[in-house]
């Protein structure tokens, strides 16, 4: 599956875990406690790898400055903001986004598990995250040493997906849209 999109092997994940599940039977409190063991170690693992990638990312301490332009909010008028900071604030405000991500998905998988008693998706919920979290730019980058280029270049490209029609276009790093910003006057206050 080395060839395929992350969107598609999740997809493929998924339907094959469905599958899965129907044949488990959850009304057995051993098999259903096994599930929330399993959903609960995937989660402190995730945990381990964003904080291992944490440490490095600060043993690294990447000072170089980056400039982007940040795209104006969906139906706004105005023009995108300039944003300058490092390399080390840039990863380490992703990895909180990512820590944000998954701490929501905890909490909505804990809603539907302990007030809806779905009992299905802790299966699913304790593949895809852990997938998708050393799936991610910052551990390719950090964890993986793929160096940052292409794909993995900051500001990292916001992956397409199922409402990416809607929102507003990817960060912009090139050189013309950073020297418009600048003399437009559009924010450059480096964040710290």
């Amino acid at each position: 599956m080395a060839g395929l999109s992350p969107q598609i092997t999740n997809l493929i994940i998924i339907l094959g875990m469905m599958q899965v599940a129907k044949k488990i039977p959850f009304d057995d409190p051993q098999v259903l406690n096994l599930c929330r063991a399993v959903y609960i170690a995937s989660n402190l693992i995730i945990l381990s790898i964003y904080l291992y990638i944490k440490t490095v990312i600060d043993k690294k301490k990447d000072m170089t400055t980056l400039k982007y332009v940040e795209p104006a909010p969906m139906g706004s008028s105005e023009e995108g903001k300039l944003v300058t900071t490092t390399v080390h604030a840039y990863d380490v405000g992703q990895l909180k986004n990512l820590m944000r991500s998954q701490g929501m998905g905890v909490l909505m998988m804990g809603v539907m598990h302990l007030y809806f008693k779905y009992t299905n998706p802790l299966l699913i919920q304790s593949i895809i995250p852990l997938k998708s979290a050393l799936e991610s730019n910052l551990a390719k980058i950090h964890l993986w040493a793929q160096p940052a280029v292409g794909d993995l270049k900051r500001p990292f490209k916001q992956a397409a997906g199922f409402m990416s029609g809607l929102q507003s276009g990817p960060a912009q790093a090139d050189k013309k849209a950073v020297e418009a910003a600048e003399r437009a006057g559009r924010g450059g206050v480096k964040e710290e």
